[in-house]
């Protein structure tokens, strides 16, 4: 498997565990919530053919730091980006940003002034309302859920996961998706996600999409069940220099539903650059 987390950045926000392979123009992959850069792997070895593909887990996911009362916010996780790119000397890197990893990367090139080379937003909350009602739900009563024992934690984090699917994943896949999630480190971190979820963070920059200063394509899962793909049309309106494209029968996790056809996508617009 491509995937790995070898490396381990010290960064504002704690420990951050990252990864690197292939050879070629910089590419980096974004990961939204309540995934990591795991969801990546099925892309990973295809575009790694033709560039330097790096990626990371954003503090509060996967592998890297948790800690109670840790800051994750959107505003927190666009200065990490930031940093990230500062950390691998990259200029002007190729980017693919999905769910919350658009607020991420759109916060970074928007407000802290970091430069792409071109820009894939793929499913992303980019724009108000967030999420799905399982979200709203959760985030007004997050004592409530954080109080759960830990085997009907485990049981709502696996169906909230497979609830974002349309198209079948091996239950290998499922596994390690919820398995970041499952200590007491992860379901503390899980959960306070929900608290720290606030919709300023992308009134911030949602005036400034016009504004994008490199080559954009929104592509969109066309049955995602938790953002609808009205979400991405209203984006791509907000972004009229954008191309956008549908992928059918794709709910929102494309690159692992379909890992072979979005990196064909994703090649056809990216090569170019």
């Amino acid at each position: 498997m491509n995937w790995k987390l070898n490396e381990s950045v010290s960064t504002s926000a704690g420990k951050v565990a990252a990864g690197s392979d292939g050879e070629g123009p910089p590419l980096i992959l974004a990961h939204g919530w309540p995934w990591s850069s795991f969801s990546w792997h099925s892309v990973i070895p295809l575009l790694s053919k033709r560039y330097r593909v790096h990626w990371y887990d954003m503090p509060g996911y996967g592998r890297s730091d948790m800690s109670s009362n840790q800051r994750t916010s959107l505003d927190v996780q666009g200065e990490i980006f930031a940093e990230m790119l500062a950390y691998w000397k990259l200029d002007r890197p190729l980017v693919v940003a999905h769910d919350f990893g658009g607020a991420t990367t759109l916060r970074a090139h928007l407000l802290h002034q970091c430069e792409f080379g071109a820009y894939v937003l793929m499913n992303v909350v980019a724009m108000r309302p967030w999420g799905s009602e399982f979200f709203d739900h959760v985030g007004r009563h997050v004592d409530a859920f954080s109080g759960l024992p830990p085997h009907i934690h485990k049981a709502v984090v696996e169906a909230y996961v497979k609830s974002a699917i349309v198209s079948e994943l091996n239950a290998g896949d499922i596994e390690q998706l919820v398995l970041p999630w499952l200590s007491k480190s992860g379901k503390d971190s899980f959960y306070q996600q929900f608290a720290q979820a606030d919709e300023r963070f992308t009134a911030e920059v949602e005036p400034l999409y016009g504004k994008i200063r490199c080559p954009v394509k929104i592509i969109w899962g066309e049955n995602d069940p938790w953002i609808p793909i009205e979400r991405g049309r209203s984006l791509h309106e907000r972004i009229p220099q954008a191309s956008f494209e549908t992928l059918p029968g794709l709910g929102h996790l494309p690159q692992m539903e379909a890992p072979e056809r979005v990196t064909s996508v994703l090649n056809s617009f990216l090569r170019d650059y």
